[in-house]
């Protein structure tokens, strides 16, 4: 049997010292999440939630047309290097399934600088300060040394809008909050080989108002591909889209910051706004065949 004991006069005063203190030895803190302003409550999803607001906020998109300002940026953080193109203005097109086509004008004179068009696997790309037509699959497999050379409308596309998941995704929900941040993270794994797990995305949600505020996704061996991120989100006919999205492609070395001018969606866009000729005079560069991509243009030329 155990005994209670009455405890000691100095144990008392010890206990009851936290009580006592004077206002100016106790700090409180008031959490003020970060880009929160005034402190607001956290809000709470769980994974089907947010699974499904994913899904709606891409079947809501048909298609768009958007003017916006873009900073494409070449170099990357590992390399200490990144060089800055202000002030391009930019129109962007795209239709359900996977059609886009992203024109870039220079600034101040608004010559065209590139424009640049995919309808499934491959895409085109006119550099005109480089005068060349570059042709070739979406995927990177060899990056070129010129950094413009590496853009793919597909990255574009996957940056843009958030894809529902897949059949095969697994899901895992982590509540990542802390003094300066507070998000909800989907983690999408797929198992490719039974024991073997893979992550493919991560995709971020603000717990002050549960918009989408990020989506990494990466390769097979877990390195980043894409991270993009999205905020100012305001509706545009009716339907919620970002004003402001950052894209970085760390492996290819080269990122892009948009700020959407103008803006329609699910107004309808024509088949021939995804048709892009090669520009008489141009040298054809194929990135699908070495020997051309190399820059030796002179059959690949179109008079």
């Amino acid at each position: 049997m155990m005994l209670f004991r009455r405890p000691s006069p100095a144990l008392c005063l010890l206990l009851a010292v936290p009580f006592v203190l004077p206002s100016c030895a106790v700090r409180r803190r008031i959490i003020s999440h970060r880009g929160s302003g005034q402190p607001r409550p956290l809000l709470t999803a769980d994974s089907s939630a947010l699974q499904r607001e994913i899904t709606r906020r891409y079947n809501s998109v048909h298609d768009f047309s958007a003017t916006v300002d873009m900073t494409p940026a070449i170099g990357s953080a590992e390399k200490n290097k990144i060089t800055e193109y202000k002030d391009v203005r930019a129109y962007i097109l795209f239709r359900r399934p996977e059609d886009i086509r992203i024109v870039g004008l220079y600034p101040v004179v608004r010559n065209k600088l590139f424009d640049m068009v995919s309808t499934g696997p491959n895409f085109k790309l006119y550099i005109a300060a480089r005068n060349r037509f570059v042709v070739g699959p979406n995927e990177v497999t060899e990056p070129s040394a010129n950094k413009l050379e590496n853009l793919r409308p597909r990255a574009f596309l996957d940056a843009l809008l958030v894809r529902p998941l897949g059949p095969q995704d697994k899901l895992l929900l982590e509540n990542f909050t802390d003094e300066d941040d507070a998000f909800y993270i989907l983690h999408v794994v797929s198992e490719p080989v039974p024991g073997q797990l893979h992550l493919n995305r991560t995709i971020w949600f603000s717990r002050t108002d549960l918009q989408l505020a990020r989506q990494i996704i990466l390769d097979g061996g877990g390195n980043i591909l894409t991270d993009a991120r999205y905020s100012e989100w305001k509706p545009y006919d009716n339907v919620p889209f970002p004003k402001h999205i950052e894209i970085n492609r760390p492996r290819d070395e080269y990122g892009v910051v948009i700020d959407i001018v103008k803006m329609e969606i699910n107004k309808g866009i024509s088949e021939d706004k995804f048709t892009l000729d090669q520009p008489t005079g141009t040298a054809l560069v194929d990135l699908s065949h070495p020997s051309r991509a190399a820059g030796a243009p002179a059959e690949g030329s179109r008079p």
